[in-house]
C-alpha cells in the first residue's frame, strides 16, 4: 500500500528556498577557488578535510577504475575521513570485491554503503529492469536520492571528476557550489598519464575489470568496454544520449517521469 501512494514529487530533490543562501554558497566556492585552486591535490584535500570543513566533509567514491588515486590521497591526509559508496544493487561483483580490497589496502576506516530504499524500488523498479526502460529514473532511485541521504549532515563532499573526461566535466573548477553544499574536485586538472603514474608509484591495486578494457566502471547493466578514442567514459550508457547519472547535476535537471 505504501508503494502505491508514492508520486513523482517524492523523487525530486528540490532547490533551496533561500536564494540568498545559494548566492552566498557560490561566492564562497569562488573565494575558495581563488585561494586553494592552484594548490596540489594533496594540499587541497588537506585544507578541505582538516581546516575548511573539519568534521563536515565526506568523499563520494564509486570504487571504479580510477578511484584508488583519490582514495589514496585522502588516506594520506586522514584515513578516517568518511567515504560514501552508493550500493545501487547493480554493481559488478568485481567492484564490490575491489571496494573491500582498497579499504583494507589504504586503511580506510569510515566507509559507509548507502542503498536505495525498499519503498522506492517497490514503487518504480519491482522487477529490477528500470535501467532498461528509464535509465534516468533508475539513477535517481539508486544513486541521486541515496546520495542525498548519505550526505546528510555534511557541508561539502569530495569526488574524483577530471576535466579530461569531457562532456559536462570539461570545465569543472576545484571548488563549486552544488545543491546546498560545496563540491571539491581535487583531481580536476589531472590527465590519464598522471593517473597511471601514481598507480605505479604508489603500488595501487587496479580494478579487475580495467585490464579487460573497461575505462569507466559503474552499474553492470549500463557499463560496457570503452573506446579510448571517444573518451574515458565512452563505455557508459552506450547508445544513449545520457552521459551522467545525475549526482553531478543541479536539482532542476534531475526531473524524470514515472516509470
Amino acid at each position: 500500500m505504501l508503494a502505491s501512494k508514492k508520486s513523482r514529487s517524492d523523487l525530486m530533490i528540490r532547490p533551496a528556498a533561500n536564494q540568498d543562501l545559494d548566492l552566498r554558497l557560490r561566492e564562497r566556492a569562488r573565494l575558495l577557488e581563488l585561494r586553494y585552486g592552484g594548490c596540489d591535490s594533496r594540499g587541497i584535500l588537506s585544507a578541505a578535510i582538516n581546516e575548511i570543513f573539519d568534521g563536515r566533509i565526506a568523499v563520494v567514491s564509486s570504487f571504479g577504475a580510477e578511484s584508488a588515486v583519490l582514495l589514496d590521497l585522502v588516506a594520506q591526509v586522514d584515513p578516517a575521513t568518511p567515504v560514501v559508496f552508493l550500493e545501487t544493487g547493480k554493481h559488478f561483483p568485481e567492484t564490490l570485491a575491489y571496494r573491500d580490497q582498497l579499504v583494507a589496502h589504504l586503511g580506510l576506516s569510515a566507509v559507509r554503503s548507502i542503498s536505495p530504499t525498499a519503498d522506492d524500488l517497490a514503487w518504480a523498479d519491482a522487477d529490477g529492469t528500470l535501467w532498461r526502460r528509464n535509465p534516468d529514473l533508475c539513477c535517481r532511485l539508486r544513486k541521486v536520492l541515496p546520495l542525498e541521504r548519505g550526505l546528510s549532515g555534511f557541508s561539502a563532499w569530495i569526488n574524483g571528476r577530471k576535466r579530461f573526461q569531457g562532456g559536462l566535466r570539461g570545465s569543472i573548477p576545484v571548488f563549486e557550489a552544488s545543491q546546498g553544499r560545496i563540491k571539491v574536485n581535487p583531481l580536476a586538472a589531472w590527465d590519464p598519464q598522471r593517473i597511471q603514474q601514481v598507480f605505479r608509484q604508489r603500488g595501487l591495486p587496479a580494478h579487475p575489470l580495467a585490464a579487460e578494457g573497461y575505462l569507466s566502471i559503474g552499474c553492470a547493466p549500463c557499463t560496457f568496454k570503452g573506446n579510448g578514442q571517444a573518451g574515458s567514459r565512452s563505455g557508459r550508457w552506450q547508445g544513449r544520449e545520457k552521459t551522467e547519472c545525475g549526482i553531478h547535476q543541479g536539482p532542476r535537471a534531475q526531473r524524470s517521469r514515472a516509470p
